[in-house]
């Protein structure tokens, strides 16, 4: 698996876009298919997105796929916002939202302090 995605896509055109059914066809549930999706998968707020794209950091899929089970091993310890260092790449990431709120590459971290985290997790 070389594929690269681009931000904000976690399948990169393998899954077609979910569209919500007619209202008339919706059966009353305590919520749709797509919040139900979206609370499953990392996001990436616009500042991170431009982040990314600045400093040329993208992410295999099998990549967001350990930022995605990090987040969720994070979420059942209780953290709300964790550093995550996956390879030279660091990612501040709001657990309760699932949303990386911003990363940075090697070259950025360096002589930087990490403030407002609860926790720190180092992904291999």
């Amino acid at each position: 698996m070389s594929e690269r995605i681009t931000v904000g896509s976690l399948y990169a055109g393998a899954m077609p876009a979910a569209r919500p059914a007619p209202a008339a066809d919706r059966k009353a549930a305590p919520s749709s298919f797509d919040a139900v999706l979206q609370n499953q998968f990392v996001k990436f707020s616009q500042h991170a997105e431009e982040r990314l794209r600045q400093r040329d950091i993208q992410f295999k899929p099998e990549q967001l796929l350990k930022i995605n089970t990090a987040i969720d091993k994070a979420a059942s310890k209780g953290a709300k916002d964790s550093l995550m260092l996956i390879n030279d790449t660091a990612l501040i990431v709001n657990i309760k939202n699932r949303t990386v709120v911003t990363a940075m590459d090697g070259a950025s971290m360096k002589d930087n302090l990490f403030t407002q985290i609860d926790s720190a997790m180092i992904i291999s």
